[in-house]
């Protein structure tokens, strides 16, 4: 696929994404958010991906949404008046996809079901959907560079693209409330400090760290770090142990039969592994929450 507002680029098992609008500070735009969306479900399945990295051209990681573009900036159908059954029973259909459903929340959600580890690395400026898309990435580094902040209540929006759920899980709920009652736009020490980021870089060094962290990552079996993954955020969220314990039990099961193997001998003969496992040939329990 040709992309208008990202670059798609892979690199020794580690594709870079870039958003790609460097004379808007790489603002959002609905076409933004269908390519983003495409580029994560389409790195999810390709086996030359091992990690992923994403950053902004210029001096901007993501300066929120396009405030400028003509009528309903969100794309969304102002005749149309949603109700919470229509977001249940018809979330999928073309009339609630395109006229209702937030954009940012579907690139989260692709995020979300992605089967490689992302990694952000914000080199600037990131605010509103900017920083909010970050929440379902992996690993966040910041730039010394780096300006974020949950600045929907500045204009009478709500936190958008699932950070409401993301949010308290990353920082605690106390730090989110904060943050997103304040509406304030911080910088990288803040950032870190609330647990926003991992680490902040100078500039010129942001992107080396983050292709250091995915180079180790892209080694690991793909199977396991997608299994993982998942397991980490789907099974977080269930009301008892014993919903981890199905899929932690069916995860020992398939790997120990297959791919284990291969690390097991490595270790014991203190050589590196070499995986050769596929993420886009999962065991068959994979996807278990459709099931």
């Amino acid at each position: 696929m040709t992309y208008s507002t990202i670059n798609y680029e892979v690199k020794d098992r580690i594709l870079t994404i870039t958003l790609n609008r460097p004379d808007n500070l790489n603002a959002f735009t609905v076409e933004m958010a269908d390519e983003l969306e495409e580029a994560f479900k389409r790195a999810s399945e390709d086996d030359s991906v091992g990690a992923i990295v994403v950053t902004g051209a210029g001096r901007a990681f993501c300066a929120g949404m396009d405030l400028s573009m003509e009528g309903n900036v969100f794309g969304l159908d102002e005749d149309f008046r949603p109700t919470l059954e229509d977001m249940t029973s018809r979330l999928d259909e073309p009339t609630i996809a395109r006229g209702v459903r937030d954009t940012g929340g579907k690139v989260v959600l692709a995020i979300y079901d992605c089967k490689k580890p992302v990694i952000a690395a914000i080199n600037g400026p990131a605010v509103g959907i900017g920083i909010t898309m970050t929440l379902a990435m992996d690993i966040r580094l910041a730039s010394d560079k780096a300006r974020m902040g949950f600045v929907f209540g500045r204009i009478g929006l709500v936190p958008e693209a699932c950070s409401t759920w993301f949010l308290p899980r990353v920082v605690g709920i106390a730090q989110a409330l904060e943050w997103t009652y304040s509406a304030e736009v911080f910088d990288a020490e803040e950032a870190k400090r609330g647990g926003l980021v991992k680490d902040i870089y100078p500039a010129d060094s942001l992107l080396d760290e983050a292709y250091a962290i995915a180079r180790k990552l892209a080694k690991k079996s793909p199977v396991a770090i997608a299994l993982t993954r998942q397991m980490l955020y789907r099974n977080a969220a269930q009301a008892h142990p014993i919903e981890a314990h199905r899929i932690d039990s069916l995860g020992i099961f398939y790997q120990s039969i297959g791919e284990a193997k291969e690390g097991i001998a490595s270790f014991l003969e203190k050589r590196d592994p070499n995986f050769e496992s596929k993420a886009s040939e999962m065991p068959p329990f994979y996807p278990w929450w459709e099931k």
